[in-house]
């Protein structure tokens, strides 16, 4: 009996571990609406929270947001922010195909016909204009145990690595700065932090090579985070974070809150 437990457990250890080295994928979605297409917007959203949540039920996808801007650059070309996390890039570069998004729009719908239900998609889609699209890899993150649900906030801070720096801005990152939100988030001053890098290859003209997504409980956790300044860090610590900032240029801040989520 105790060797069963053993292996129980080492079991329950082993599948915890394999999740923490999984990597993560996402796709971010930059979404124009028109203007008198903003109450259409809202009927989109709905769909796509039911479609999306058939895919996480059956493992197509590991979660998906809809995050309603608050400033940013461009902010009269983009209102929200869409994301689809996955855990495989095969599955980020090849989405969801439409014909598998209709299946489980009858599924949500089942009192429509397959003429009405491929109608209803067809118009949601024509609302939401995407000219902007990232896939990134998830490189690190902050451990904890944030709660995605309406009404947090996120900070998505659009980066690019210095020619020539490119290491070294994401070892700055994962070595200087990670320490440094973790050290908020247990400070109860924020939510989650974690580190992107664009999954494509670019060229030397890509307005972004990586992104850090903050996420914050409200606007007093926001707003407290932005003025905390740690005054115990050491000369050595001061340096190093001066250098990884100087291995980077931060291109654009986009502050969002949460509007739909699918966990």
């Amino acid at each position: 009996m105790k060797k069963i437990l053993a292996l129980l457990v080492c079991g329950v250890l082993w599948a915890g571990i394999l999740k923490a080295q999984q990597t993560q994928y996402m796709v971010f979605e930059f979404i124009k609406v028109e203007k008198d297409q903003l109450f259409d917007y809202i009927e989109f959203k709905d769909l796509m929270e039911k479609v999306y949540r058939q895919a996480l039920n059956d493992k197509l996808i590991n979660g998906w947001d809809i995050w309603r801007l608050q400033n940013g650059a461009d902010r009269g070309n983009f209102q929200y922010i869409m994301v689809t996390h996955f855990n495989d890039p095969v599955k980020m570069m090849n989405g969801l195909e439409d014909e598998t998004m209709i299946q489980y729009t009858k599924i949500a719908y089942p009192h429509l016909s397959d003429v009405q239900v491929r109608t209803l998609f067809q118009q949601a889609l024509s609302v939401k204009d995407a000219p902007v699209r990232l896939y990134m890899r998830q490189l690190a993150e902050t451990n904890d145990s944030f709660q995605f649900k309406p009404g947090v906030l996120a900070s998505f801070d659009l980066m690019k690595a210095v020619e020539g720096k490119f290491n070294d801005y994401e070892k700055a990152e994962i070595e200087v700065f990670k320490p440094i939100h973790q050290n908020r988030i247990n400070q109860g001053m924020m939510g989650h932090w974690s580190f992107l890098r664009a999954a494509l290859p670019q060229g030397s003209e890509a307005t972004s090579t990586h992104l850090t997504v903050n996420l914050y409980r409200d606007y007093m956790q926001f707003f407290n985070a932005q003025a905390y300044e740690d005054l115990n860090q050491t000369a050595e610590q001061r340096a190093a974070v001066n250098a990884g900032l100087n291995s980077r240029d931060q291109k654009w801040i986009y502050l969002a809150t949460l509007e739909n989520v699918v966990r």
